[in-house]
């Protein structure tokens, strides 16, 4: 069983995506049932739905949607991961009022807003909030805000974070060493956890096992497995792979672990984490 933490799905009749004209690949509707023909031949069996930056007026819609889907016989999805600004000062008014049947995380794509927004008084005090509340917060930062990642994470050491797609790292650039030198001192927080999930977007459009191996390898070496939890980024990852390629991917990267601990990484984990 392969539980994924990290699907989008887009309907841009239903909700405005202001980033999405810049990505033309990725500039169309990316609906649940297309998602779930695919996922029955892979084994995904669960699935987190993980907000798409949704323009701020959208985010509750956003929410509501997914909960539609949940409400579905037989529905693969076990809740979303919300959009939410812990930035405002309407943050723990917008918390109190969540449906906690659905919202079982939290996420703010932090490579979209100047560098200076995490390390705010309110964004922190906010994001400690949610270690009282019990949700955990998706950390989506680049390559070279590692460290902010570390402030942050070190700032709220009550709230679980979920580190997301290998820490962004540059691997087109090359710099394997930077990355995994933040990475190492990044797992040494044991409040924080990592997702192993769109790393073939970050690759060259001809990545091959081996382009990729040192990446999945370094964060579970350093992590260890029970602080590990798996991805598709769909459909993000189309970019330069097909969902069946990244999960095919995996399965080959794992396959030097133990049974016990595949599971984990596939499965285990998240349940643990959201449900």
């Amino acid at each position: 069983m392969i539980f994924d933490t990290h699907l989008h799905l887009i309907d841009r009749s239903r909700l405005s995506y202001p980033w999405l004209a810049s990505l033309p690949p990725l500039d169309r509707d990316w609906d649940f049932a297309s998602y779930c023909a695919t996922a029955a031949r892979l084994g995904i069996t669960d699935v987190l739905h993980m907000e798409v930056d949704v323009a701020e007026a959208d985010i509750d819609a956003e929410t509501a949607w997914i909960a539609d889907l949940m409400a579905q016989p037989g529905s693969l999805l076990r809740g979303a991961i919300s959009a939410a600004r812990p930035e405002s000062p309407g943050f723990a008014d917008w918390l109190d009022r969540l449906d906690r049947r659905v919202v079982k995380g939290i996420r703010r794509v932090l490579h979209v807003v100047p560098d200076e927004v995490s390390q705010t008084a309110l964004f922190r005090e906010n994001v400690r909030r949610l270690g009282t509340a019990g949700l955990p917060f998706d950390i989506c930062m680049l390559q070279r805000q590692l460290p902010l990642a570390t402030d942050l994470v070190d700032a709220c050491p009550d709230t679980t974070f979920i580190l997301d797609h290998c820490g962004v790292p540059d691997i087109v650039g090359g710099n394997f060493d930077g990355w995994a030198a933040r990475i190492t001192n990044l797992a040494r927080r044991d409040n924080l956890h990592v997702k192993l999930s769109g790393i073939t977007a970050y690759g060259p459009a001809d990545w091959t096992a081996d382009t990729l191996r040192p990446y999945v390898q370094h964060v579970i070496e350093t992590f260890g497995p029970a602080r590990v939890v798996w991805g598709s980024d769909s459909p993000v990852c189309t970019l330069h792979s097909s969902l069946a390629e990244w999960v095919a991917l995996t399965q080959l990267l794992l396959a030097g672990q133990t049974a016990e601990d595949r599971s984990a990484i596939l499965q285990g984990n998240a349940r643990r984490l959201w449900l």
